[in-house]
């Protein structure tokens, strides 16, 4: 079948929320926060990319991802550049992009470990829609009060910097060896080209995708996956049924029929776009 509903599944974070916004359900009353809610590719196979959504009550560690050849360097399969689309933002949200001046390694590592980091490092705010490609090497740290949708290579390799004094393991040698400490630039989203169809990522690492609603048909190239994600709405994928808050795995020739009011996220691997 060329159209997969994925499994879902719920990560407890200590930073999570215990109130999710629709359509996710609360967790049982007394449960643990939900932080992250992950979209599980059947099989053994280890998908290119990985789909999340996060849900944020405290700020995430500041933390930084190697590229694709410091993590061959390492034995790992590859490196990780992700993106954030920003749902929901309480008052007041920010994330950390990047450094507000460059930044001397040396003064990295010595603002890490005397906490002074957070002082160094741009806080953006944020709202509801804005959007933001992160390539591997930028440091930073996803704020408090957030919920968002998260596309990235799929690779859990992070190093954590600085975490608020949190007991938890901080990763300096590799983290400080990794990042680029410097401002900020925005990706230069290729935006709208067609009235339906707006490019957020043209690669090279992956492309993002954003469609209205209405019919159209996916031939993606053999072997190659494609993640449907909707935003909004609901509509049918060669008749697997789908709304907001899931996520669907495509392969081949693929007939999406969505309703007029549905706001859909498609990513895929490679250095091309569909046509």
């Amino acid at each position: 079948m060329p159209a997969i509903l994925l499994a879902t599944h719920r990560v407890e974070k200590p930073w999570g929320r215990r109130e999710l916004r629709a359509p996710f359900g609360d967790p049982p009353a007394g449960g643990e926060p939900v932080g992250e809610i992950w979209f599980q590719t059947p099989g053994d196979a280890a998908p290119d990319l990985l789909v999340k959504y996060l849900f944020t009550s405290e700020k995430l560690s500041v933390q930084v991802h190697p590229d694709d050849a410091q993590a061959h360097d390492r034995g790992l399969p590859r490196g990780k550049d992700e993106c954030w689309l920003i749902l929901g933002a309480e008052p007041g949200s920010t994330i950390a992009l990047g450094t507000k001046a460059p930044v001397e390694k040396a003064k990295l590592r010595d603002s890490a470990l005397d906490g002074s980091i957070e002082q160094l490092l741009d806080w953006k705010p944020v709202k509801a829609g804005d959007f933001f490609y992160v390539p591997s090497g930028t440091v930073h740290a996803i704020g408090a009060g957030l919920t968002l949708i998260e596309v990235q290579q799929n690779s859990e390799t992070t190093y954590r910097l600085y975490d608020y004094g949190r007991p938890r393991e901080l990763h300096l040698d590799d983290g400080i060896a990794v990042a680029d400490p410097r401002p900020y630039t925005a990706y230069p989203s290729p935006g709208r080209v067609a009235d339906d169809r707006e490019m957020l990522v043209d690669g090279p690492k992956f492309v993002l995708e954003r469609l209205a609603g209405g019919a159209r048909t996916i031939a993606l190239p053999d072997g190659v996956t494609a993640w449907l994600i909707p935003v909004a709405g609901n509509g049918l994928a060669d008749g697997v049924a789908f709304e907001a808050g899931e996520c669907l795995a495509l392969t081949g020739s693929v007939t999406i029929a969505a309703d007029a009011g549905a706001d859909l996220l498609l990513a895929y691997p490679g250095e091309g776009r569909l046509q």
